[in-house]
């Protein structure tokens, strides 16, 4: 009987599973129309007295997209001011909504990524997840990857995509 043998694990294939990076807490929408007078206005004396009020510690550990679901004109400095007291304790703070905090965790995650290893190998780009990963990580791995990897693809190593090929 002949031995199996595991062409896959033995070859300079590389796996990138974007999944294995994905950061652990708690994601959370900070909506300030509450603290908007009539959803509308921002009085800055009241909307102070709320900022002092408000109990940060509850964004320990979290990602947080700041921002106001009424339609009302927000000053800039209302974000910042925010920002001073949640940044003790948040992870990472923004402006938008929650798409855009995924984009901006995997952007800094991916940025940080040592890429020195897939100098000339071909990589795969594993697709599927069960943690939400944005597509544009997948644009910027993508990025990262064109002026060093031999070659990339996605999906898995038994069905592959390829998706490119360093001229030689």
């Amino acid at each position: 009987m002949e031995e199996i043998i595991n062409k896959v694990a033995n070859s300079k294939l590389k796996t990138i599973d974007l999944e294995d990076f994905y950061p652990e807490g708690k994601r959370v929408v900070f909506d300030i129309k509450q603290w908007l007078f009539q959803e509308l206005i921002l009085k800055e004396k009241d909307f102070r007295a709320s900022i002092d009020a408000y109990d940060w510690s509850t964004l320990q550990d979290s990602f947080v997209a700041l921002t106001c679901s009424a339609d009302a004109i927000i000053p800039s400095w209302a974000y910042l001011l925010i920002t001073t007291r949640a940044a003790p304790f948040a992870k990472k703070i923004i402006v938008g909504d929650l798409e855009l905090l995924e984009n901006s965790i995997f952007q800094e995650v991916i940025s940080k990524m040592d890429f020195s290893s897939y100098q000339n190998l071909p990589v795969i780009i594993k697709g599927c997840a069960n943690k939400p990963i944005p597509e544009s990580a997948y644009t910027y791995l993508i990025q990262c990857l064109v002026p060093v990897a031999n070659n990339i693809m996605y999906g898995e190593a038994c069905s592959t995509v390829p998706l490119y090929k360093k001229k030689k």
